[in-house]
């Protein structure tokens, strides 16, 4: 049996007029932006397909129209019939993935992420910091020199040799630095707002919670991945796992790998751009890896699929 895995990017997966040329195309996909934009109090059509990226920086308006962008073009792969064995998702890209999984609605869904995104900024405001990428080292290594300088932590673990530091903003230069002493290949700072998945925006998590426990998950239809623990968990997990999500590492790496070694051998990345589906080849390239961002991809996805 062909094993198959939605997966649903985070924030910076950021493209101009993003989900526009599906939901135009495809009634299903634009009824998630309409419902989406009742549901959060955001204009999300206005917001993805009309404003330049430089404007939609911001946490609190980034997260709600990615998961919206990511459940249209949900909809839309529905509407011709494909179907996840499996669902993951990096960091906010969580959310869309346990919608994906029938285990909480569409509207709540990007209504709890327009609640996360304020809560985040929020918190960044109260603690500023940042986020930086270190390449071509391993995680042993990059761990060890974040326990060597105080306030900066490993955030995302993207794929091999790639992994993402948060933390004060001096720490994390420094963290950068020992890292090129190391031998990284190189740093790269991170285009965000705060020191995101790191102790700095616990009080995030303390604003979310509220929110997240008046919400009752119902058990995922598809198999769901967490990349707060690397492994499938079931709904009676999932509000904690939402909650501690924004102060934990985001591990993809360990998630995808046990995903693969499950049997999925493709994985489809829903939702704009193809962040995802460059990482997964990175983690195992015995894998397919698909994106499906544009109506060109998405008249693809049956024959693409049919050939794995």
């Amino acid at each position: 049996m062909k094993k198959i895995a939605f997966c649903f990017p985070g924030q910076g997966s950021l493209e101009r007029g993003m989900g526009r040329e599906i939901a135009e195309a495809v009634p299903e996909a634009m009824a998630v932006f309409e419902r989406g934009s009742e549901a959060c109090g955001l204009d999300l059509r206005q917001l993805c397909f009309d404003t330049p990226l430089d404007e939609m920086v911001e946490t609190e308006v980034q997260q709600p129209a990615l998961v919206a962008t990511s459940l249209a073009v949900l909809a839309a792969l529905r509407s011709r019939g494909s179907r996840a064995d499996y669902v993951i998702g990096h960091s906010v890209g969580e959310f869309a993935a346990l919608a994906a999984a029938d285990s909480v609605g569409v509207e709540e869904t990007i209504a709890l992420v327009r609640t996360r995104g304020l809560a985040m900024a929020e918190a960044a405001k109260e603690r500023p910091g940042s986020m930086a990428a270190i390449l071509g080292l391993e995680d042993e290594v990059v761990e060890r020199i974040c326990r060597r300088i105080r306030g900066v932590w490993p955030a995302n673990y993207n794929c091999p040799g790639q992994i993402v530091v948060s933390g004060e903003h001096g720490a994390v230069e420094e963290c950068c630095a020992k890292a090129e002493e190391e031998g990284a290949r190189r740093t790269v700072k991170l285009k965000v707002s705060g020191a995101f998945h790191s102790p700095l925006v616990a009080r995030a998590a303390e604003r979310l919670r509220p929110a997240i426990e008046a919400v009752k998950f119902g058990e995922p239809q598809a198999a769901f991945m967490s990349t707060v623990t690397a492994r499938f968990e079931e709904a009676q997990r999932m509000g904690a796992l939402l909650v501690d999500q924004l102060t934990a590492p985001v591990r993809f790496t360990q998630a995808a790998s046990e995903l693969v070694k499950d049997g999925v051998r493709t994985f489809v990345e829903v939702g704009p751009s193809n962040v995802l589906s460059g990482l997964v080849r990175r983690i195992d390239r015995s894998v397919k890896a698909i994106s499906v961002n544009d109506l060109t991809s998405l008249e693809k996805i049956k024959e693409l699929l049919s050939t794995t």
